[in-house]
């Protein structure tokens, strides 16, 4: 490809980083044994696990025991979901959630659902946020698990993680219960403070391809004492709650990773956003009619959400490929799909809407340069299409 891309799907994966890849070298040729065994070759790759536990549980501010690695974010959430139904299902069977969730939550609820369970699903505004108060007044004596994502994926969009646990539990309490709450934060890293004592989570789900480490590595917080039936059985890794050879290089890139996020965090969120507002203001300036979706004061500061009434998202997309510039319409697990966004809908635009959308993820490499040229390209490609 002879021009450099333009590349503002962060949202979807991220490279690499090179301090992330040399991490994890060693552990591909040199350290390679099973940290299962007890020769010392074993024991490197033991403690370069150790170590990563280490670095994500000071991230977390949790105890290194509640540090799980998983293979994705998507794992992460179906045995977060999975393992607790499984576990509590004599305590009860219902589960609250909201609308606006990745569908690695919402399709492993349909699968609960069948399996007996009743799912309550929460709307939302139309920024995307779910009403603490409203979440609190759906638990029930039998609600066992309430799982609301900490940022959502395509618009953005920050929930109040902190106060939903404080109220759904002083709920749960009072009516004899004892529900316990999940977040998704796969977005969240590395823009959100991720202290578990703050946010009063019980489970809380990362992935490392969203922050500079590679796919196939994942991170389930759980706090000591939730109930947790494992999705994998076998040779008891993780301490019995995900069997399988660990993926040495990769969960030393994760905690390599997720280290980084951290001490970078606020650089990021200040360079990240100060960029996006200005794609927001140039775009909305040039075409009045561009509708921001997300809530404004509550959001991370990298992802910006665009409807361009008049056109579909997918021709936009195209048009900005054409000019080596990547981007997304939503999720990436459902880009391939003309169907509008369920985050979108929820939030109660029309179809018409919906569709016209397309996501704006930066990254840490992101620069003022590429951010004009994308602030360029996009009013000349609506332009097009609307005149077509």
């Amino acid at each position: 490809m002879d021009q450099q891309v333009i590349y503002l799907d962060h949202a979807a994966t991220t490279p690499v980083r090179p301090e992330v890849l040399d991490a994890m070298q060693p552990y591909f040729a040199e350290r390679y044994g099973n940290p299962s065994s007890l020769y010392g070759l074993a024991q490197e790759a033991r403690d370069g696990v150790a170590e990563a536990r280490e670095r994500v549980a000071a991230v977390l501010n949790c105890r290194t025991s509640e540090v799980v690695f998983t293979g994705n974010g998507t794992e992460s959430n179906n045995t977060a979901l999975k393992g607790v139904a499984s576990a509590l299902r004599d305590r009860g069977r219902h589960i609250i959630t909201s609308a606006i969730e990745h569908h690695s939550v919402l399709h492993p609820l349909e699968q609960l659902e069948s399996d007996g369970f009743d799912v309550t699903v929460l709307p939302v505004d139309d920024g995307g946020r779910v009403d603490a108060a409203a979440a609190a007044a759906a638990v029930r004596k039998d609600t066992i698990l309430v799982s609301v994502m900490l940022a959502n994926n395509e618009v953005g969009t920050v929930q109040d993680i902190e106060l939903i646990s404080r109220l759904v539990k002083a709920r749960s309490n009072e009516l004899g219960g004892d529900v316990k709450v999940h977040s998704d934060a796969a977005q969240a890293a590395g823009k959100l403070p991720l202290d578990t004592k703050t946010l009063g989570v019980d489970l809380l789900s990362l992935t490392g391809h969203k922050i500079y480490a590679p796919k196939g590595v994942g991170v389930l917080f759980v706090r000591r004492g939730t109930p947790l039936e494992p999705l994998l059985s076998g040779g008891g890794q993780e301490r019995q709650r995900r069997s399988g050879t660990e993926n040495v290089p990769y969960i030393v890139a994760m905690g390599a990773a997720l280290e980084l996020a951290e001490t970078e965090r606020e650089e990021f969120v200040t360079r990240t956003g100060r960029l996006r507002d200005m794609i927001e203001s140039s775009i909305q300036g040039r075409m009045p009619d561009t509708k921001i979706n997300g809530d404004r004061n509550h959001r991370l500061p990298n992802i910006t959400n665009l409807s361009f009434p008049g056109v579909q998202g997918e021709p936009v997309l195209l048009g900005l490929d054409f000019k080596s510039i990547a981007a997304s319409s939503g999720s990436a697990c459902s880009s391939a799909s003309v169907e509008p966004s369920h985050v979108l809908m929820a939030m109660g635009l029309s179809e018409e809407m919906a569709v016209s959308s397309v996501r704006l993820s930066l990254g840490r490499e992101s620069t003022e340069s590429e951010s004009q040229q994308v602030v360029s390209a996009i009013p000349e490609i609506v332009a097009r299409l609307r005149a077509m």
